[in-house]
């Protein structure tokens, strides 16, 4: 089987000659845009062995307008297809896809609609230990914080159609918003989750999306019947297991069983790592399963610490 039939076949419940596996990382910064970009998506592909092809995306929403207190949402503009954080994501897609003739299962990245807000708010850093201030925004002023948000959510359905029409087979659709501390559940479901979903339905072309839940204390339950054909979270952040996974979304296939940050992958002998991997394999067993982590690896991971992964599984 190439990569992608057996990326594929695993994602639809059929016959695979191994399990196939999935993992990413953030490149350097000098790596983030352009020709390095690309070269760094390329040797990375080709040095783990990877069957899904995830493209990385740093190209975010931009912060041009400064949000400072709530009511600065409303002051958001629309994003079109001319739009550079857009023009420049799919652009390095296409080049990508170019070099590797789609060999294995390619994903685009779209960050979601919360982690898309707080990039709006003032870039990536600090999510961590400021994210509250989403909430506070939002109870504070959930008008003007729904507009700002429906015009992100607007230019992130442009872009999901931008990068499947250049040529990526499916999304992976970076969720956040669904960690118990911050939003009520009343809250997800009139604000964040109608955005989910409307930028997962400008993909549904596409049979082999990819739902990532980030952060630890998750509350799985309000992605439950969300349109996707795998489910990928942070089994090692007090979250659910892979098989209480199962048990949520039962017709779904699950993505991880790797830590990302710390354990066997990160710190671990060859031999620890294979061990895992079987282990992991054996838990899984009769289920729809592609291996993989909690989340991107550390920038620094030596690469053949990632493919001691991929061929252990075979």
């Amino acid at each position: 089987m190439t990569k992608k039939e057996r990326a594929i076949a695993a994602i639809e419940g059929r016959p695979v000659d191994h399990i196939p596996s999935g993992f990413w990382l953030h490149f350097p910064e000098s790596c983030f845009y352009g020709d390095a970009a690309v070269q760094a998506h390329l040797d990375f592909f080709r040095e783990t062995g990877t069957d899904i092809q995830k493209i990385m995306n740093e190209n975010l929403v931009p912060c041009d307008i400064p949000i400072q207190k709530a009511g600065d949402w409303k002051n958001l503009r629309p994003f079109n297809r001319q739009s550079p954080f857009i023009v420049n994501q799919v652009d390095i897609i296409k080049r990508i896809l170019d070099r590797t003739g789609g060999e294995g299962l390619t994903l685009a990245t779209i960050h979601g609609i919360v982690a898309s807000a707080w990039h709006a708010r003032g870039g990536s850093a600090g999510y961590e230990t400021g994210s509250g201030l989403l909430a506070e925004h939002l109870r504070e002023n959930p008008s003007a914080v729904s507009y700002g948000w429906e015009i992100i959510s607007d230019g992130l359905e442009i872009l999901t159609q931008a990068c499947l029409e250049a040529g990526a087979d499916g999304i992976y659709y970076a969720a956040l918003g669904g960690e118990s501390y911050l939003f009520t559940d009343e809250e997800f479901e009139t604000y964040i989750k109608p955005h989910d979903l409307k930028i997962l339905k400008a993909a549904e072309k596409s049979c082999y999306n990819v739902l990532h839940i980030c952060k630890d204390r998750l509350n799985l339950k309000r992605y439950q019947g969300y349109p996707c054909a795998v489910v990928n979270w942070g089994v090692y952040e007090r979250n659910p297991s892979l098989l209480e996974g199962v048990a949520m979304f039962p017709d779904k296939a699950i993505l991880g069983g790797l830590d990302d940050r710390a354990g066997v992958l990160v710190d671990g002998t060859k031999e620890q790592i294979q061990k895992e991997v079987r282990q992991v394999l054996h838990i899984m067993e009769g289920h729809r399963f592609l291996l993989g982590a909690d989340c991107t690896l550390p920038t620094e991971i030596a690469y053949d610490r990632i493919r001691t992964a991929v061929e252990a599984v075979k």
